[in-house]
């Protein structure tokens, strides 16, 4: 990931170009090492999960993304995978923001079947001029990818003294852990979205003109 050289806090809009947020210790700058120590300490219980998802990733695309009030941070997410009764610390880059609009959103999750082959779930929403709106929406990624500009941005900031984004949540508020690196912006505009993630959760989602759809094999967004 490319070094930015822009002092501290930004008076005007930020454009970084192409976003590629694909590997946890880059984003965060944590080491391997360290990595690995908070995977052992969640798994002795000294660190508590985030959410307790399933052992499916989903895919989320969009045309763009517009949000407000956006802080990111990392974190770490508790994976049941099917039948396996327990469960495995999965490391996530977490976004959390105010408000949100989406246009022409895509949403796909694959199950496999196993013999009998594999299904996609596929939501569409929020086409034409009616997008999708959420508020105080948190979302648990992997990866993501697009065309990225930040407002009023910080880069490097404590992650306990984030401010920008909600304050609804006192469970998602604490995750925000003294010493860990973060970012935050008052605005933030994505165009050609693709984000693979492991759990999204809002205060309100608004799926306005929804499709809902199954079909055998793979017919995922992107």
């Amino acid at each position: 990931m490319p070094t930015c050289q822009c002092p501290e806090e930004h008076e005007h809009p930020v454009q970084f170009g192409r976003t590629r947020w694909r590997r946890f210790g880059i984003l965060f700058g944590l080491s391997a090492a360290t990595v690995g120590g908070l995977l052992t300490l969640m798994s002795n219980g000294a660190l508590a999960a985030s959410f307790s998802v399933s052992g499916q990733q989903f895919k989320v695309g969009a045309d763009k993304l517009v949000a407000t009030g956006f802080v990111q941070y990392g974190s770490i997410d508790a994976r049941t995978e099917p039948g396996a009764g327990s469960q495995t610390p999965e490391p996530v880059a977490v976004a959390v923001m105010k408000t949100a609009t989406l246009n022409n959103l895509c949403q796909s999750v694959v199950t496999d079947l196993g013999d009998f082959g594999s299904v996609t779930l596929k939501i569409n929403a929020g086409g034409g001029d009616r997008p999708v709106t959420a508020k105080n929406m948190a979302i648990d990624m992997t990866s993501m990818d697009g065309d990225a500009k930040f407002e009023t941005m910080e880069i490097g900031r404590d992650a306990a003294t984030l401010d920008k984004g909600p304050t609804n949540d006192p469970a998602e508020v604490a995750q925000r852990r003294e010493g860990f690196f973060s970012q935050q912006a008052d605005k933030v505009t994505i165009t050609n979205l693709k984000q693979t993630a492991w759990a999204t959760t809002a205060g309100e989602f608004n799926l306005t003109g929804l499709s809902l759809r199954l079909k055998w094999g793979k017919d995922e967004c992107f």
